[in-house]
């Protein structure tokens, strides 16, 4: 009993060490850019560096343009395929996976080759149509993310009992899928959200060659010259990643289905009465 008791903390405490002894160095060798003592001279000089300041705001703005808009897509698609094309389940699965295999320079080799300036789509040919192209890569990249999590969610509510009880009081579709289904799935899509969040802000390959100045080419830019600011830039990154898991812990403990279903359908009855 005593063995068996031991043996799983054992385990969680080596792979514990596996995982935060990197990064305690890396951690420590950040606050040696002063010899001789410990500082955030790494911190300060990183953060006090424009280019971290646009690029992190660029990557927050693309990433929060990829949640809307995967969000948009995800949501309907789970809910139409649930209720309606059960059978096209493994086909669009089949799909959201396709980003895991597929890698990302496959992809914007792709879109550099139909959207370039002499295409009947000329997104390259702009600042600003770049920039839509790199959010429509990231919302590929976190499809298989954001579709998990909302399918998830949906299957431990009954949309089709949802639905049908809307449905008598006189709810459009668009009104069911935003105010009665989207609510009872809030923290499956904040989950997803949160991940796409993490993706989005470390990712390289699809920023770099469209040329955008996100955040994932400024740690590599900065990894090439320097010593001390990379190792600080790595731990704000796994910082920023860590804030997104402990979100996700915490929008997953939040009541969700149990309580909105009243609220939704006792608000569509008032107005159906009325």
């Amino acid at each position: 009993m005593k063995a068996s008791t031991v043996g799983p903390y054992l385990v969680v405490l080596l792979g514990g060490l596996y995982f935060l002894l990197p990064l305690v160095a890396t951690f420590e060798f950040s606050l040696s850019m002063l010899r001789g003592i410990w500082s955030f001279e790494a911190y300060r000089v990183v953060f006090a560096d424009p280019r971290f300041r646009e690029t992190f705001t660029f990557s927050i703005v693309a990433a929060s343009a990829t949640i809307v808009l995967g969000a948009l897509l995800v949501v309907p698609t789970a809910y139409w395929v649930r209720l309606r094309f059960p059978k096209l389940r493994p086909v669009v699965e089949f799909i959201t996976l396709l980003p895991l295999v597929i890698p990302p320079i496959v992809l914007v080799f792709g879109y550099l080759r139909l959207y370039n300036s002499s295409s009947f789509l000329p997104f390259t040919a702009t600042a600003n149509g770049t920039n839509l192209l790199l959010v429509f890569g990231y919302v590929v990249l976190s499809l298989p993310y954001m579709f998990r999590a909302v399918d998830t969610g949906m299957a431990a509510i009954d949309i089709r009992t949802l639905t049908e009880a809307a449905e008598s009081l006189g709810a459009r579709r668009s009104t069911i899928l935003f105010k009665v289904i989207l609510p009872n799935v809030r923290a499956a899509v904040l989950s997803g959200a949160f991940l796409t969040f993490a993706i989005v802000i470390g990712e390289f390959v699809l920023a770099s060659l469209l040329n955008r100045p996100a955040f994932g080419p400024y740690l590599a830019l900065v990894g090439a010259d320097r010593a001390y600011e990379p190792a600080a830039l790595a731990v704000i990154a796994f910082a920023i990643t860590w804030a997104c898991m402990a979100l996700i812990q915490l929008s997953g403990r939040k009541a969700t289905g149990g309580r909105r279903l009243p609220r939704s359908l006792f608000t569509l009855s008032r107005r159906a009465a009325r």
